[in-house]
């Protein structure tokens, strides 16, 4: 392309850098761009002036201010139903189940977005709906990946209460649960929000690896026993890092 102004490849040759080490020196930006000493230190000046890098006492350069700035923008203005939404329509034409987006509200999930069933059976579940925490796989895995301190605030004085026949209601086994969901990474509900209903949900992170939402998807009970499970929860899985990588979110092992 004629018009790519090379000077600006440059210097964000040199901020790329920065997105493997945290901290630089003149003589090791050079060294790991290959740009002749003379441009990095004329471009590094520039970028020091602009507040894109800072430079500490020992001098050592790294990201500047203005980029935490420009990421709570970007993250401000990030409307996770419009970035799930296309990924939620391509697990729901491999699954053809309902796929439901949540996010937290308070101490509860709230439904923000629903692909409904290709089946003829329809699911009560609908957008706008809200459940505990502790309840239902979409609420759940939410909860589970909550700080520990906030986790456990919330489940010292909550009461747990009966919605369908199978909400867990004992907070030991709840906690189990909880282990759990944080080791595979999922975690699946029958009958806890409404009767003959099966959900297996996986989280959506941010750039900063806090949950922000969660991913799901949902059936009759029938069509959910464990055989089954495998293929659809690692899609599930799938799909929940797909969007967390849309936010920033980077997987580590």
């Amino acid at each position: 392309m004629q018009s790519i102004n090379k000077t600006v490849v440059k210097s964000m040759d040199i901020l790329n850098l920065f997105l493997t080490y945290s901290k630089l020196s003149l003589n090791e930006i050079v060294q790991f761009s290959g740009i002749p000493r003379t441009s990095i230190y004329r471009m590094v000046t520039s970028l020091e002036e602009m507040g894109l890098l800072d430079k500490d006492d020992n001098g050592k350069y790294s990201l500047g201010l203005l980029f935490l700035q420009f990421g709570h923008l970007v993250a401000e203005r990030l409307d996770i139903r419009q970035v799930a939404l296309p990924i939620m329509q391509k697990l729901h034409d491999e699954v053809g189940e309902s796929v439901n987006l949540s996010v937290q509200d308070g101490e509860e999930a709230l439904y923000v977005e629903r692909l409904d069933t290709n089946q003829c059976v329809r699911l009560y579940m609908a957008i706008g709906r809200r459940a505990p925490l502790y309840a239902g796989a979409c609420s759940r895995v939410i909860l589970a990946f909550l700080p520990h301190d906030k986790r456990e605030k919330y489940l010292e004085k909550i009461e747990m209460n009966s919605i369908a026949s199978g909400t867990i209601i004992d907070k030991k086994k709840l906690r189990l649960i909880l282990e759990e969901s944080q080791q595979t990474g999922y975690t699946v509900s029958h009958s806890e929000l409404e009767n003959y209903i099966a959900e297996m949900a996986a989280p959506i992170f941010n750039y900063k690896g806090h949950v922000i939402a969660s991913i799901s998807i949902e059936s009759l009970d029938v069509n959910y026993q464990k055989m089954m499970l495998p293929p659809l929860i690692e899609k599930v899985k799938n799909a929940a890092l797909e969007i967390s990588q849309k936010f920033g979110y980077i997987k580590t092992m």
